[in-house]
């Protein structure tokens, strides 16, 4: 198990993954019997509009080519072997999530790489002879004009150029403008979040950014003024969580989908805390779901987080607050 990544205890984490329409393999020698093998790597995070230009780019020339599209990504990401101690590293979905944005967007085949030191170390003739090639057995190969592999980044375009006609694959570039509007959107989306602006995330993304956790007990102190909370343990330490405030949420327990209201901070009001928690309350809802995995989709901010003159105060606010969510909805 990654430190932090609870999918790996996941049955979707297991060496080859039929998730209907999409493969997933985890073991690059399940990888075989693909027809003309049309390819693209890169991270992927959050899979949102960028990132599906550039898989319908990928689809088409599949297509072209009377191919499949496949996606080759590392795991554990680059930066958390390179840099473990780095505590900046903020992502927008977990690879179980990362899964399913990728099925959904209509890939037929997802390689999730090991990534190690020793892997890091490969040169750039090495990643691509070894792993594309004989590994692989790509076909088409698409990517963009700007595009840095290899030990410390140096094959480059004119590199693949050169290594297409020498291991006889095609190469096709992605231009400039399509990597623009990845990098833009992945910086937006990011910023936007931090900053608690989950309407403008949602924007890029396509849909509502979403979070999951277990539920924990936490101080219980909803309760007693009628606005009981479920407090979310987000294990994927890596995990992006959205800027405090409060927010209208769409929750997801049991298979079933409600509506609700989340805080993100640290509860000044009632004693406050050292640490930022997430903690929602589910409207219509009473049933004991302590150990349960949750998922939360975030649909609007509806303020900061404010320390009360008292708990009377906090009440009547909580009230406005649940006004404005279902508002939101």
């Amino acid at each position: 198990m990654i430190d932090g990544c609870w999918c790996c205890l996941m049955p979707e984490c297991q060496r080859l993954i039929d998730n209907k329409n999409l493969k997933v393999y985890t073991d690059i020698s399940d990888f075989k019997d693909v027809k003309n093998p049309v390819l693209t790597t890169g991270t992927f995070d959050g899979v949102h509009f960028g990132h599906q230009k550039i898989i319908d780019r990928l689809k088409s020339v599949a297509a072209k080519k009377n191919g499949e599209s496949v996606l080759l990504t590392f795991h554990p990401h680059p930066r958390m072997v390179l840099f473990p101690n780095d505590e900046g590293l903020k992502l927008l979905s977990t690879r179980e999530e990362k899964i399913k944005q990728l099925e959904d967007a209509g890939l037929d085949h997802l390689i999730i790489y090991p990534f190690s030191r020793k892997f890091s170390r490969l040169s750039a003739t090495e990643y691509v002879r070894d792993l594309l090639v004989n590994e692989i057995g790509v076909h088409t190969l698409v990517i963009g004009y700007d595009h840095q592999f290899g030990r410390n980044r140096e094959g480059n375009f004119e590199h693949l150029k050169e290594l297409a006609d020498i291991y006889d694959f095609q190469l096709e570039e992605i231009s400039a403008q399509e990597l623009d509007d990845v990098k833009i959107s992945s910086t937006k989306i990011r910023n936007a979040l931090f900053k608690g602006d989950v309407k403008r995330a949602a924007k890029y993304l396509g849909n509502y950014y979403k979070v999951s956790g277990i539920v924990v007990k936490g101080r219980q102190l909803g309760r007693n003024i009628g606005f009981p909370t479920a407090n979310i343990s987000v294990l994927d330490r890596y995990k992006l969580i959205p800027g405090n405030g409060v927010y209208a949420v769409k929750v997801k327990v049991n298979k079933m989908q409600y509506q609700g209201m989340l805080n993100i901070g640290f509860r000044p009001t009632v004693g406050g805390l050292f640490k930022p928690t997430m903690e929602v309350n589910i409207f219509d809802f009473n049933d004991d779901i302590y150990g349960n995995f949750i998922g939360v989709e975030f649909v609007k901010r509806l303020r900061d987080e404010v320390k009360f003159d008292s708990v009377d105060e906090l009440k009547s606010q909580l009230v406005l607050d649940k006004i404005q969510a279902l508002n939101a909805f």
